[in-house]
């Protein structure tokens, strides 16, 4: 293999990698959980807050499709720049949501995907040579 094949395969394995991690967290959330539920297990702590009602349950949904949508498009390379935009939004969410509740101490799984993400940002998407946009927006 040539090291563009090698480096290509690389970004490939980051991409789909932090697709797959967020995909099937929005997928569990829809699927297993359901917003309602998930926002009675996960959410309604927030309702203590300074946050209004409106802006808890907009983040629950916001969450929730994010990660299974853009999940999904990064697993494909479709949209990739936006996913990723999209994503990081969300993990500073989420961040913000469990600082809020209680001190951060555990960050086991924040760290390991906002590192795949930053990495995804950086890499020059010229580099991300197997995905679903070069075959679409090839020009």
């Amino acid at each position: 293999m040539n090291d563009k094949t090698s480096r290509a395969a690389a970004i490939l394995f980051i991409r789909a990698l932090l697709g797959i991690i967020f995909f099937m967290q929005g997928y569990g959330k829809i699927f297993t959980f359901g917003v309602p539920k998930l926002y009675n297990m996960f959410f309604k702590d927030f309702e203590k807050t300074f946050l209004p009602k409106w802006l808890i349950w907009g983040t629950a949904y916001y969450t929730t499709y994010v990660e299974f949508i853009c999940g999904f498009l990064l697993i494909i390379g479709l949209f990739r720049q936006w996913a990723l935009y999209l994503l990081a939004l969300d993990l500073l969410i989420v961040s913000f949501g469990h600082g809020l509740l209680e001190p951060i101490w555990d960050l086991s799984h924040v760290i390991p995907r906002a590192i795949l993400l930053i990495a995804a940002l950086i890499i020059p998407k010229e580099w991300d040579k197997w995905n679903v946009d070069e075959i679409i927006f090839n020009k």
